[in-house]
């Protein structure tokens, strides 16, 4: 099968994209808007950067139905900060809570059931039920294009790190107690933990 991308229409493109680059990290995105109104989404498109500046990446794509900017992306805009959250199994239902596309002054964090937690240097909300945080301010966000299915990157600057104590051993994550969750395509949510294997990355050709 040979495919040229501008055949496509936006979500054949999409489901190509998702069916093929997995499993992908969860991005519990919380915010505030200019009123203080909390907000939080998740986002699979998602990965690091850097580590010297720490800077970590997630994009947003526009509302399929008309082309807007989502909440989390209007917010970050306005205010410059946001908090990326972890998603472990445990909290995976109310994470599917937020991806509801809740009126701009609804508060998904209490739709969802999920506490509560003041940031250090940042302006929105740590998700508590979440064992990793990322306090960010914004570094650079890009936009390409304003219709269904176009999208942003938001890169953000790392400026706080909370990391639950029991996860944390000698400067290492442990993520068997982290219990992180990946999206596949669809409706489909895979453990990245259920099957794992060691290999050693190679430095040089024997």
């Amino acid at each position: 099968m040979e495919i040229t991308p501008e055949t496509l229409e936006w979500r054949e493109a999409y489901k190509l994209l998702v069916g093929s680059i997995l499993p992908r990290p969860i991005a519990l995105v919380s915010t505030k808007d200019e009123n203080g109104t909390a907000n939080a989404a998740p986002f699979s498109f998602f990965t690091a950067i850097c580590a010297d500046p720490m800077l970590i990446c997630f994009s947003p794509l526009r509302r399929g139905k008309d082309g807007a900017k989502k909440d989390t992306l209007v917010n970050i805009e306005k205010t410059g900060q946001f908090v990326i959250n972890i998603v472990s199994n445990a909290m995976a239902e109310q994470m599917n809570e937020c991806a509801i596309e809740f009126a701009p002054e609804i508060d998904e964090l209490e739709e969802s059931g999920l506490s509560k937690e003041p940031s250090v240097k940042v302006r929105g909300l740590r998700i508590k039920e979440s064992l990793v945080h990322f306090e960010c301010e914004l570094y650079q966000v890009l936009h390409f294009g304003d219709t269904p299915g176009a999208g942003s990157l938001v890169i953000g600057k790392v400026v706080h790190v909370h990391v639950n104590d029991d996860l944390f051993d000698k400067g290492r994550i442990d993520t068997e107690k982290l219990q992180p969750i990946g999206r596949m395509a669809g409706t489909i949510f895979t453990d990245p933990l259920a099957k794992t294997f060691e290999m050693i990355r190679k430095t040089e050709k024997r």
